[in-house]
């Protein structure tokens, strides 16, 4: 989507800004013990109270009102009875639909004890993230931001997850451009215009570098006792730095 005018702004401001609220009520609530299901049932009443839908239910009649991936998972899991353990990773990637406009916004919450490969990788995805987001500006190449990610994912000696990556959004869940590459690719030669909406979302990885489709259909999996981090943001295109629209 290509934004047309302040009503469009205002409207991913809105539908980000509810993701946001969601994705940190969740991750409140994390703790041992409770199920991805329990906590899939926080997401899904904070978004109906606020008169939202979650958009892989809606888009692709996805089996739960967020993803919810735990270690080994990479993305799209879905909940169900899998207990919160002491020292897990849990991502939550919460994505909805509000009046019309779409937000999407992800994070990994760590369950204590945390070992200290696992604090390096937080913090290397979180700086890859910001030196992605400071790519997109008015007529760079969308190579920048996976050539962004990869130099912060190499600096720390980590690999990525090549077959996940950005995408456009706004009126539905994924828009043109489909594929936004998470590392640097020669081939990708489009260009980033003022008042685009992407998604900025690294893959950083300690385990093999494309993701598998679990026997559900749907849950994205990499090899056990590796780890993958992810964080995401919906952000604007303008001509200076970008609007981040999946703020609380």
């Amino acid at each position: 989507m290509t934004i047309d005018g302040q009503q469009d702004l205002e409207g991913l401001r809105r539908a980000g800004r509810v993701a946001a609220r969601c994705l940190a009520r969740m991750g409140e609530m994390v703790e041992p013990g409770m199920t991805t299901l329990e906590l899939d049932r926080i997401g899904r009443e904070y978004m109906e109270s606020r008169g939202a839908q979650s958009a892989p239910e809606l888009s692709y009649d996805f089996p739960a009102a967020t993803c919810i991936s735990v270690n080994e998972e990479v993305a799209h899991g879905i909940a169900g009875e899998r207990r919160i353990e002491a020292g897990d990773l849990v991502h939550i990637d919460v994505s909805l639909e509000l009046d019309g406009y779409f937000g999407d916004t992800g994070a990994a919450f760590p369950v204590p004890p945390v070992s200290a490969e696992r604090r390096r990788m937080i913090s290397a995805t979180r700086r890859a993230l910001r030196a992605a987001m400071q790519q997109t500006r008015h007529g760079r190449r969308l190579r920048g931001i996976g050539r962004a990610i990869e130099d912060a994912a190499t600096k720390a000696g980590f690999g990525l997850i090549r077959n996940l990556g950005s995408h456009g959004i706004g009126r539905s869940l994924h828009e043109e451009p489909k594929f936004v590459p998470g590392f640097d690719d020669p081939s990708e030669e489009r260009f980033l215009h003022d008042g685009l909406v992407l998604t900025i979302e690294p893959f950083l990885t300690n385990g093999r570098e494309q993701a598998l489709t679990a026997k559900d259909g749907w849950t994205l999996l990499n090899e056990p006792g590796t780890t993958t981090v992810q964080f995401e943001h919906t952000i604007v295109v303008t001509r200076k730095k970008p609007l981040v629209m999946t703020l609380p």
